[in-house]
């Protein structure tokens, strides 16, 4: 248990931000989940999928939830198994 009044307030501070920083990262996950799904089902109306998980990747890391360079990655393979579905299917 924290003993100063600064620690009390980190305590508290820190659960806000934590509940907070979940349901943008959930968010995020649920966007690049949607998208994945809608590249196996089918790539040609996906782009819309994957419009949005770009999106909540780039949110996620704009509000420092993620690590920009982890959003990058993330949004690269999404776009890699976007062209690797086209490709197979061809």
């Amino acid at each position: 248990m924290a003993n100063t009044k600064s620690a009390i307030k980190h305590i508290r501070t820190s659960e806000r931000r934590r509940v907070r920083n979940r349901a943008v990262k959930t968010t995020a996950r649920t966007y690049v989940k949607r998208a994945r799904q809608a590249i196996f089902q089918s790539p040609a109306e996906s782009t819309a999928q994957i419009t949005d998980a770009i999106q909540a990747l780039d949110r996620a890391a704009q509000k420092g939830v993620i690590h920009r360079n982890n959003a990058a990655r993330r949004k690269s393979r999404l776009i890699k198994l976007l062209r690797s579905s086209e490709t197979s299917k061809a």
